[in-house]
């Protein structure tokens, strides 16, 4: 892979290159590219997801918008830290007009996407979709569709929603968002379909990334980036360098800031859980200062600044000293799996499973958010089925009528139908997905 096919400009529908050189210095291509994610609904609607804790009566817990929008500033400065030395390197990318803040540019717009296509109820949302075809009532749907098809149900992926959500054309709007290439080829940390399931121990067949919806629109940029072919017959292909830094942004936030949530709500008890952290920033943490903190948060935020940025110089040295392997496609872990200290990560993962993610406040609302899921695909792939089939009843005909304009497409693939309904409820927020399954369910009028 080459640095220069990998920074495309391009978007869908263009007909002439996107030069670099002839961009607008005052709003670069890269930057409209986060503009357009900020301002879009899909992007919106994070505020009112589960991040960790589902439902938090507190107000200083994360939400996957709040996770998002740091994922992205942690992502930016990786971006511009690689980019001012891999400027170094090819000085062919400066003669073409590339600047360090176009790195930082791509990673913080693919960054602060990464999110962009998960269900509600956390983790548990694309479990909850894939359970109701796998084992519930939507099982009976397998004979019909072929096995990716039927993969893309059982395993349903926020990573391919996401592509699904930034690419999607609808009527008036092709392309969806319009992203450049380069943003989407950073997105794209699983550039495989569903189908053959984790077929190797390298990264990228972790999980997959493109539905069979939208394989065309997949192909149209991996192709335009130039991302090496991992498997001709299974579409599968390596990672755009980028989104190593776009897992590590994540990886470090999520880590770190997870656990600092469990700290504030009390399920991690502060000596035992700062122990942990200093062992991670141990090398930079002033104790006059650290000590004169007199209030927990302070000290937990202090902590947890001195990690990200320990974390951050990590994940910079290893995409520096790999970048010939990251751009052969034999650069087979995350960064943070190569990390120095990867060993107190896992011990603060560790910790955070056990008193954060299998918490009885996290559990209980999981268990809720599967059977709200569960009835809202129900209903609504049953009604839109039966109207396909002519057998609508006036239920059927009412409950199609509650959804929104943009979802009120005929469908003859039954695939398609079926996708249609599944994006329509990954879409929605807790609280909507409550208030929807409620008067569905007549819990409420």
């Amino acid at each position: 892979m080459n640095w220069e096919q990998l920074l495309s400009l391009k978007r869908f529908g263009d007909t002439q290159k996107r030069l670099r050189i002839a961009q607008d210095e005052t709003r670069l291509g890269f930057e409209v590219d986060f503009d357009r994610i900020i301002f879009s609904s899909a992007f919106r609607s994070l505020q009112d997801k589960t991040q960790v804790i589902p439902l938090s009566e507190t107000d200083f817990v994360h939400t996957r918008l709040t996770h998002s929008l740091e994922v992205s500033v942690v992502g930016r400065t990786l971006g511009r830290r690689v980019g001012k030395v891999l400027l170094e390197r090819h000085p062919n990318l400066v003669e073409l007009g590339y600047t360090f803040n176009d790195f930082g540019a791509i990673v913080a717009a693919a960054s602060v996407t990464h999110d962009i296509g998960n269900p509600p109820f956390g983790h548990s949302g694309e479990k909850a979709i894939g359970e109701y075809f796998k084992s519930g009532k939507g099982a009976k749907y397998k004979d019909q569709l072929s096995a990716k098809e039927y993969q893309d149900l059982i395993d349903f992926e926020g990573n391919a929603n996401g592509f699904k959500i930034l690419t999607e054309s609808r009527e008036g709007i092709s392309g969806g968002l319009r992203l450049s290439y380069a943003t989407l080829g950073a997105f794209l940390k699983y550039p495989k379909e569903s189908l053959p399931k984790k077929p190797t121990n390298h990264i990228v067949d972790k999980k997959y990334g493109v539905f069979q919806s939208e394989k065309t629109e997949f192909l149209e940029v991996v192709q335009e980036l130039g991302l090496l072919q991992k498997s001709v017959e299974n579409n599968s292909f390596y990672r755009h360098p980028l989104a190593y830094l776009v897992e590590a942004a994540d990886d470090i936030c999520y880590t770190i800031i997870d656990f600092e949530d469990g700290i504030n709500l009390g399920l991690i008890e502060e000596e035992f859980a700062l122990e942990y952290m200093i062992k991670l920033v141990k090398d930079t943490i002033d104790s006059k200062k650290y000590h004169s903190l007199k209030h927990k948060k302070d000290r937990v935020s202090y902590l947890r600044a001195l990690a990200i940025g320990v974390l951050i110089n990590e994940a910079v040295e290893i995409f520096l000293a790999n970048e010939v392997a990251i751009l052969s496609g034999t650069f087979d872990k995350s960064l943070l799996d190569k990390c120095t200290y990867e060993a107190q990560i896992n011990d603060i993962i560790k910790i955070s499973v056990d008193k954060i993610y299998k918490s009885k406040e996290v559990v209980e609302k999981e268990v809720a958010g599967y059977r709200i899921i569960a009835d809202l695909l129900n209903i609504f792939v049953n009604s839109l089925n039966n109207k396909f089939d002519g057998t609508a009843s006036n239920y059927d005909q009412l409950v199609l009528n509650l959804l929104p304009q943009e979802y009120q497409i005929e469908r003859a693939n039954l695939y398609n139908r079926i996708m249609l309904i599944c994006s329509y409820v990954a879409g929605m927020s807790d609280s909507y997905a409550i208030r929807m399954h409620k008067k569905l369910t007549g819990n409420s009028m």
